[in-house]
């Protein structure tokens, strides 16, 4: 994870995070008249976009869709639950390119056989339901909501966007982005590949 404390040292992917930050907020915005749970989450097509952006961008993804989800909140009503969002969304970006680094073979994410589209939706699943854990712990917490509901939700709320539109995003801007050599491992060549036995640990305790 020192990904996320050195990515700043970088410019390129500060610029990455606020690109990737404006694009999260400006699909979210207009789906906040859309509410599933009022105050809490809303029929988001938006999620696809932290997806997208973590295959791309990386850490860069990562923060940009805490950042963006942050930027989303105020256009819906702050509530002290928020801050578990913000970390929810950072790890919902996170998540997906640390575990396709593991399950992917250096292979592109854009799904193009069987066992690549299984791959992506185990990435996917993954992070969704780290997501749905922050937010629906931090609300069972104070007290707004049970979790078995929310989180439930969140999961379905997630998986639905990235499955249904990450896909076909990816297809159309992985290449080019690759192409440009605008990848999170060209602009942050620097970012060390921790051991597999350890990548393998990490990904067991995640998923256990």
């Amino acid at each position: 994870m020192s990904e996320l404390r050195l990515m700043w040292r970088n410019t390129r992917m500060i610029v990455l995070c606020a690109i990737s930050a404006a694009l999260y907020a400006a699909v979210l915005v207009p789906f906040k008249a859309v509410p599933l749970i009022p105050g809490v989450t809303e029929f988001r097509p938006a999620n696809a976009i932290p997806i997208v952006c973590s295959f791309l961008f990386g850490p860069a993804g990562a923060w940009g869709s805490a950042i963006g989800n942050m930027i989303g909140d105020f256009f819906g009503g702050v509530s002290p639950g928020d801050l578990f969002g913000f970390f929810a969304n950072l790890f919902y970006g996170f998540i997906p390119y640390k575990v396709w680094n593991l399950i992917g073979d250096g292979s592109s994410p854009v799904p193009h056989s069987r066992a690549s589209a299984i791959k992506f939706v185990i990435a996917c699943l993954a992070a969704s339901v780290v997501c749905a854990d922050f937010v629906g712990w931090g609300d069972n917490a104070l007290g707004f909501r049970p979790f078995s509901m929310l989180g439930n939700i969140v999961i379905l709320n997630n998986m639905l966007a990235a499955l249904a539109l990450s896909p076909f995003i990816l297809r159309a801007v992985y290449p080019r982005v690759q192409r440009g050599r605008m990848l999170y491992r060209d602009v942050m060549p620097e970012i060390a590949t921790a051991p597999v036995a350890q990548r393998t640990t990490g990904f067991v305790l995640l998923i256990g």
